[in-house]
């Protein structure tokens, strides 16, 4: 076997894995989360940042952090529109792939 030849096997499972991907779409939408006030009021201040338009050059590591940053801010985003606040805590529907997100950020 070839030094790169699973990198061919590994193509192929990402295709299966956009497949499984497409078939969920649809039946996991949105799912009603509970989060602590103070993480909650972070999000909504990432949504409330002015960022630049445009980052430039970045590294892969910047432009990782860079995504995550943005996907908090959709989550902010999400708690502002229809988040209810009751005490310390915030429930809020949230995307599926915003919930992906904050779960990879914290493997």
């Amino acid at each position: 076997m070839g030094d790169r030849e699973q990198y061919v096997r590994y193509r192929e499972d990402r295709t299966v894995l956009a497949a499984i991907g497409a078939g969920l779409d649809g039946q996991v939408e949105r799912i009603t989360v509970r989060l602590p006030r103070s993480l909650a009021e972070s999000a909504c201040a990432a949504w409330g940042r002015e960022e630049p338009h445009h980052a430039g050059e970045e590294s892969r590591e910047e432009y990782e952090l860079r995504d995550d940053a943005a996907e908090l801010a959709l989550i902010g985003l999400a708690i502002s529109e229809r988040g209810t606040w009751d005490g310390d805590r915030v429930t809020v529907d949230l995307d599926v792939v915003q919930i992906a997100a904050a779960l990879r950020a914290a493997w």
